[in-house]
């Protein structure tokens, strides 16, 4: 309806509800004031058409009712009236609102602190300009989606997160990466704060810069933490690691080199704690290289912050010179180049200052140790091990890693053997220094041949003599190699371990007593055992079964399961199985010596006139003596083909056209490894140029076997060939 419309048809209404005196329903104008509304009419140009209506009704009628009329135009106006109301709070209200917005930004934006909201998924909707400073992302970038890109510890992070789920509210100190790449500490507060309707919530948060705090804060931290723990460092390798431990947030350093300088002057070693491995000098960065030849020009407890060539200004890293001459030359390198500011100089100043009196005990130390290492492997080491044995002495972690364990192997006799283990009380070089006597007087009392019991009994005068000896252990055992019997006495020490083939392992438990100098009422026992063709036995002291945390029972029957699973292996192989399937994850805190012997089968020899029909009985014999000593068949097969092979060849060309002769065979066995020799006194006939389908007979040795050679005389050949037996 357009506005002349309706105020022809407000006109027709006041009309007859005058003309009715009154007594029309004023809803009419109501309705009318509701439709002028809807329709946008103005409420100045109603009272302008109602006045001019009422001089004209006046005029006609001299007894027009002018209240009734104004009574019918107020209603009217009415919901116009509301209308208009309503539209001006809602006006006030937005103006209202508009000035407190203005007003809460501005006072965010006052903060001295970071300000922030995040969604219920953690993107950050809103910051301030404190924000902005603090982490270098602008309000452009808005929203930050989780994981925040300032975030360094995305670990951490995730646990406030789940912490405000629960408590509504939490506060923690945190690293942040700046855009710019460097490293801010702030102290972060965030709130849960629910909606009005109670149905969602944001996060509201403050971020405080403690950077300047936390760096004095962590300078006295790191300082003496730095300098207790290299108090105790054993090596280069320890240093560089607790330096790059200490740096890694204080200083945010990634990786720290070390240059090492020999006395001569040669070229240095290069050692690294960090993501890279350590090269050689050669194959350093060339760029490091300089930077190291420069620094050795400096005086000692240089610090000299090094200009990335990509970002003038900022540093790469920092050159520290630890001792005199420049002997020792530290490279700390920043995970990202930044400005090298005077509290960061001075930290590591002081740093380094405790590095170099770290690095000189450390060289001190090493070379200490090296000495003592070399006087225990002097003492301990034996001029030659008879055959089947293998011995091993592991040191200890903790300082100069010797101490009182010991072991002898020596020949008495022709087939005679005698064989000691020992563990003095202590550690160090007291345990070092009463290991050497003990041992020199077993290896004399051993070599006058007398039986074990007595042996021990004459090494207890000995103790009695030598200061700090009282309660040694010993394992004293002589082995006659012929018969396999092991003849032994046991003074306070553990239990041999005897694993023979397919019986697992058993405990060589009988014949103790106590320790050395110890008093006993009763002379030393002595018990014997006779160990079976491709048994292994072991001797060792407590320190490679002996855990805190451990049953002893359990360390024995560990070692035993391990002795038995090596039963193929080699004799070196078992002590190095052991070493490594027992250790600790921090290693041996006691030092170990160990004995392995494993008693070889019996021979096989064969040395007879053999024609080509002969070979089948050969074949048997060497299958019969395998089977005897439990190779498998397959094994057994290779051998006997290769066997064949090779004594076939004697006979077709070292007697071919010749009256025959004798072959000679000769089989070992020593639990690992079979060896073949042999033997023939024939002249070797070179094959022909084309054998055809012959001629492949050495080609079919070499696929089976794990070792072969030949040596070919006018005067006879030799053909040595080994197969292993590991699994």
């Amino acid at each position: 309806m357009t506005t002349d419309d309706f105020l022809v048809q407000y006109a027709a209404a006041l009309r007859a509800h005058v003309q009715s005196g009154g007594a029309r329903d004023l809803g009419v104008g109501n309705e009318l004031g509701r439709q002028a509304l809807r329709d946008d009419v103005s409420m100045l140009k109603i009272v302008e058409t109602h006045v001019e209506l009422v001089g004209k009704l006046a005029q006609q009628d001299p007894g027009f009712d002018s209240a009734e009329a104004l009574a019918f135009l107020l209603h009217t106006l009415a919901p116009l009236d509301a209308a208009t109301r309503r539209s001006e709070e809602q006006r006030v209200r937005a103006d209202d609102l508009a000035d407190r917005d203005q007003f809460r930004n501005a006072v965010v934006n006052s903060l001295q602190e970071g300000f922030f909201v995040a969604e219920p998924g953690g993107a950050v909707t809103e910051i301030n300009e404190a924000f902005v400073r603090l982490t270098g992302y602008s309000a452009d970038g808005l929203p930050y989606r989780w994981p925040h890109p300032w975030l360094v510890d995305h670990e951490s992070a995730r646990t406030q997160q789940a912490r405000l789920a629960v408590e509504k509210q939490v506060q923690y100190d945190t690293p942040i990466r700046h855009r710019d790449g460097r490293l801010v500490w702030v102290a972060v507060n965030i709130n849960w704060v629910e909606s009005g309707d109670g149905d969602s919530h944001v996060y509201v948060g403050t971020l405080r810069d403690i950077t300047a705090e936390r760096a004095f804060a962590a300078r006295e931290s790191a300082v003496l933490r730095l300098a207790t723990a290299v108090s105790v460092a054993k090596s280069m390798s320890d240093v560089l690691s607790i330096t790059l431990d200490e740096c890694r947030l204080t200083l945010d350093v990634h990786r720290v080199v070390a240059a090492l300088w020999p006395a001569d002057g040669t070229e240095p070693t290069i050692q690294v704690a960090g993501k890279l491995t350590a090269p050689d000098w050669r194959h350093l960065d060339p760029a490091l290289r300089e930077i190291f030849a420069q620094a050795r020009r400096q005086l000692p407890l240089t610090v000299q912050p090094i200009e990335s060539p990509d970002a003038p200004g900022q540093s790469s890293g920092v050159v520290a010179v630890l001792t005199g001459a420049g002997t020792v030359t530290l490279w700390l390198e920043l995970r990202v180049p930044r400005r090298i500011s005077g509290e960061d100089r001075l930290l590591i100043t002081v740093l380094v200052g405790h590095l170099g009196l770290a690095i000189q005990h450390v060289r001190q130390f090493e070379a200490a140790r090296e000495t003592s290492l070399t006087l225990q492997h002097a003492m301990l080491a034996a001029a030659e091990l008879p055959p089947g044995f293998a011995v091993r002495y592991e040191p200890a972690v903790t300082p100069l890693e010797i101490g009182g364990d010991w072991y002898d192997v020596l020949r008495i006799g022709a087939s005679r053997i005698g064989i000691i283990v020992g563990d003095c009380v202590g550690r160090g070089l007291p345990a070092a220094a009463v290991m050497g006597q003990l041992r020199a007087s077993a290896r004399a009392l051993l070599l006058t041949g007398a039986e074990p019991a007595k042996l021990l009994e004459e090494l207890d005068a000995v103790a009695e003599l030598i200061p700090n000896a009282f309660c040694t252990t010993v394992f004293l055992a002589v082995l006659d190699t012929d018969s396999g019997e092991l003849s032994y006495s046991c003074a306070g020490h553990l239990p041999a371990v005897l694993a023979e083939p397919g019986k697992g392992h058993r405990l060589i438990a009988d014949a103790r007593s106590v320790p050395l100098a110890v008093q006993r009422k009763a002379s030393r026992p002595q018990s014997s055992v006779t160990l079976p063709p491709g048994s292994t036995l072991m001797l060792y002291t407590d320190g490679l079964v002996e855990r805190r945390d451990v049953p002893l029972d359990d360390g024995m029957a560990h070692l035993g399961a391990t002795v038995s699973l090596a039963a193929n292996q080699t004799v070196d192989a078992v002590a190095d199985a052991a070493l490594a399937e027992l250790a600790p994850p921090d290693g041996y805190d006691d030092d170990i010596a160990i004995v392995v012997y494993r008693r070889p089968y019996p021979s096989l020899a064969i040395h007879q006139v053999v024609k080509a029909d002969q070979l089948g009985e050969l074949r048997h014999q060497l299958a019969a003596w395998l089977d005897d000593a439990g190779v498998g068949e397959e094994r057994v097969a290779d051998i006997v083909l290769a066997v064949n092979e090779a004594v076939a060849n004697s006979i077709e060309h070292g007697y071919q056209g010749r009256k025959l002769g004798k072959v000679r065979l000769k089989g070992d066995n020593d639990g690992s490894r079979i060896r073949i020799r042999i033997i023939d006194k024939g002249s070797w006939k070179p094959a022909a140029t084309d054998p055809g389908v012959r001629g492949r007979g050495l080609l079919l040795i070499r696929a089976v076997s794990d070792w072969l050679e030949m040596d070919c005389t006018p005067k006879g050949t030799t053909v040595d060939m080994s197969f292993s037996l590991a699994t």
